[in-house]
């Protein structure tokens, strides 16, 4: 054999198919499909017309039922009731659920009677599509946006879109409970001048002689304490939970000389007695725990450390301000009270308070 021949190329008179001429095999046999029957709104264009006048119906009713719940709302006091079982809450209620529940029944409705309703199917293939089957796919989407109808039957169209857009107004009014806006109330506790500095458990008003040096009481403001005419307490409930979580203060006695008190509230103490803010600026922890020969109290949740002989100042941890202090004073009948309420807010730390700190 000459060197040339192995340069030969083999000769096959049998041609090999091209990669993209073999049809893939399926994965199981077709069993086969039993012959399409066409549903009656498709051969029957008054049937196809009443099954669209219901689909419509339904999703206007649903708009009804969407301002029923707005009406509802407004009209129907909080607490009253009728027949002893119809309430407002029950109002609200069946309206919005009803409307969700129509709106859903429409769309099956639709779905079922109207929309295309052919057999279809499709071989598995790879995650990734390639561009060919992703254009198609966005053909097919459009195809079944006209074969459902959506722009043909504008009937059915405007309804559903005039039902979904009146689902909105439930969901505005529901945001109405979630209270009102705090206004100037973060800024605000319920201590005012003259008002007394009582002992947290017992309500006792608390006088200079009742702390030593190095003690810590909890206290509130007397308001908490007080009651109307009537005997019954001012605060109670919700609003006194509210009330002491803004208000909740802490006093302790510093030896005099040890005070470095702040710009402005050389004078907040009595005989070295000072009352402080005891919720943490930090996340608003209750904090109580006090060293009294350094003067610290730290936060038992983030370990924040103030120094209360030096203004409340922040020391140590991850607190930004220094802690609260209510000013102080004397009453005619020797009991502490405060001659103000705090001059800064009091609790966590937000945008408005970390501008204006020290």
């Amino acid at each position: 054999m000459s060197p040339e021949s192995h340069d030969e190329q083999p000769t096959d008179d049998v041609a090999v198919p091209a990669r993209n001429d073999i049809e893939p095999a399926e994965p199981i046999e077709n069993p086969g499909l039993p012959e399409h029957l066409p549903r009656p709104t498709d051969v029957d264009p008054k049937l196809a017309r009443r099954a669209e006048r219901q689909v419509a119906g339904m999703f206007t009713a649903a708009i009804v039922l969407a301002l029923a719940f707005c009406v509802a709302y407004f009209t129907i006091p909080r607490d009253a009731e009728v027949f002893g079982w119809f309430s407002l809450n029950l109002a609200l209620g069946l309206t919005l659920g009803l409307a969700l529940f129509l709106i859903g029944i429409g769309a099956i409705q639709w779905a079922k009677k109207l929309m295309f309703d052919q057999e279809i199917i499709e071989m598995r293939h790879p995650a990734r599509s390639s561009d060919e089957d992703r254009e198609a796919a966005l053909v097919a989407v459009g195809q079944g946006v006209s074969e459902s109808g959506f722009g043909r039957r504008p009937l059915i169209r405007n309804s559903l879109i005039g039902a979904v857009a009146f689902l909105g107004l439930p969901a505005i009014i529901m945001l109405r409970d979630l209270g009102p806006l705090p206004g100037d109330k973060l800024f605000k506790t319920v201590w005012r001048r003259g008002m007394r500095v009582v002992n947290d458990v017992s309500g006792i008003p608390l006088r200079p002689g009742d702390i030593e040096v190095g003690q810590l009481v909890n206290a509130q403001p007397a308001i908490l304490f007080e009651t109307d005419s009537h005997g019954h307490a001012l605060f109670h409930g919700t609003d006194l939970l509210q009330a002491k979580a803004k208000a909740s203060v802490i006093a302790v006695r510093i030896r005099p000389d040890d005070i470095k008190p702040r710009k402005g509230q050389a004078n907040w103490d009595v005989d070295g007695i000072m009352v402080y803010s005891k919720i943490c600026t930090h996340v608003g922890c209750p904090i109580s725990l006090w060293e009294q020969q350094t003067h610290h109290l730290l936060c038992p949740c983030h370990q924040t450390t103030y120094d209360l002989a030096d203004g409340g100042k922040v020391i140590f941890g991850p607190g930004h301000r220094p802690l609260p202090q209510l000013p102080l004073a004397v009453d005619q009948d020797g009991y502490l009270i405060a001659t103000s309420d705090f001059h800064e807010p009091v609790g966590p730390s937000f945008p408005e308070v970390e501008q204006n700190r020290d």
